[in-house]
């Protein structure tokens, strides 16, 4: 699994300019499946988000996590994550799992997110969507598992 996660001031997701998800302060997380991964993955991958020490505590120092800031979190499905770019100039997504694993581990995850923080917003599996967002920081870390 492979996430790309930001901290935000608000972001939003539309399909076809109807909103399906929305958040204030928090985080949005870009997540990408492959063939390999497990509920194990997206076990750690939950817990790691949510207790992530990026925000500013008193010092300005990143001593706060989303979870001890009472952040929330939009998590948008990116099978594009798992593109292979090493041959050629077109993505390669052999290493994407099949859409049906796909949205069953996305699934899973958020549920799992859900267990850590008060408010989880998502995409539409499968859909193309139009992300917008206000990174603040800008603070964006790579995650993998």
């Amino acid at each position: 699994m492979k996430i790309v996660l930001q901290r935000v001031l608000k972001a939003s997701v539309s399909v076809d300019g109807t909103v399906s998800g929305s958040i204030n302060r928090g985080i949005m997380i870009l997540l990408g499946v492959e063939h390999a991964d497990t509920e194990k993955e997206a076990d750690w991958l939950a817990e790691k988000c949510a207790y992530l020490r990026i925000f500013s505590g008193e010092n300005g120092k990143m001593n706060e996590s989303t979870y001890d800031v009472k952040g929330e979190a939009l998590v948008i499905s990116q099978f594009t994550l798992s593109g292979d770019c090493s041959k050629g100039r077109r993505p390669n997504f052999l290493s994407a799992a099949a859409p049906e694993k796909g949205e069953k581990l996305y699934n899973y995850f958020v549920e799992k997110l859900r267990n850590y923080l008060h408010n989880v917003q998502t995409g539409i599996f499968g859909a193309m969507m139009q992300v917008s967002l206000i990174n603040d920081g800008p603070v964006t870390i790579l995650l993998e598992r």
